[in-house]
């Protein structure tokens, strides 16, 4: 009899602590893995004196450590475009570059409490992201020698291959499904690469090495991996 009722308060606290656990779970699931869909507006600071605005699109993978500490790796493919054959240095360009990109990015909610404040429910999507990338150049257009004033050369190379550090502050705003899981996602962002070279548009002078300034607008998708976090996502 004492074994039977002892028996019973033991699976009884079992399942009671199921129950609390399960429940406590509701709202803290997330998708460990996104695949992401991009679009850019490219501007290059390099050495042609007129910046022009070029597209570009992306595709990329990302693994999701929490929902604010992600890991994405991202493929870049479109133009770069500067400069005028009529401007003092005639330096005009046209560039067909492929690149492969590596970030780490961390959201303000891995940081702050959101629970209690609508603000900073708000701002707990707000993102910085650094990392490392790699670009193939291809010119496939180019002007070296200026019309205004003759004799003037300006060298470089027509491919290229170089590193860069992309650096990446936006906002990822999130859709919930009926788990209040985070499914779909729209990313905001602006980046800044500073090159490693000086060929992203195939010219070659000055000091300063080429950079380039990125306005971005992504989709991304929950794809499975379906884990935990500590802390409640969706208020």
């Amino acid at each position: 009899m004492i074994k039977l009722f002892t028996k019973t308060i033991f699976f009884t606290f079992l399942l009671t602590a199921i129950t609390f656990m399960a429940k406590a779970q509701i709202g803290y699931d997330y998708a460990q893995y996104d695949f992401g869909l991009g679009a850019n507006i490219n501007r290059v600071y390099g050495d042609a004196e007129t910046i022009k605005n070029t597209p570009s699109v992306s595709i990329s993978f990302n693994y999701n450590h929490t929902p604010y500490l992600n890991y994405i790796v991202e493929v870049q493919a479109g133009k770069l475009e500067g400069g005028s054959d009529t401007s003092k240095s005639g330096r005009y360009f046209k560039n067909r570059y492929t690149a492969l990109v590596f970030r780490a990015q961390l959201q303000a909610g891995e940081l702050i409490d959101y629970s209690r404040s609508g603000l900073m429910n708000g701002l707990k999507n707000l993102y910085v992201s650094a990392g490392l990338g790699y670009m193939i150049n291809d010119i496939t257009q180019i002007n070296r020698e200026s019309v205004i004033t003759p004799g003037f050369f300006t060298g470089g190379e027509d491919k290229a291959k170089e590193l860069f550090i992309p650096i990446r502050v936006g906002y990822e705003l999130k859709f919930f499904n009926k788990y209040d899981q985070p499914s779909f996602k729209i990313d905001f962002a602006m980046q800044y690469n500073s090159s490693f070279g000086d060929n992203m548009d195939g010219f070659t002078a000055g000091k300063s090495k080429d950079k380039l300034v990125q306005y971005s607008i992504g989709l991304k998708f929950a794809i499975g991996g379906v884990t935990s976090y500590s802390k409640q996502i969706h208020y």
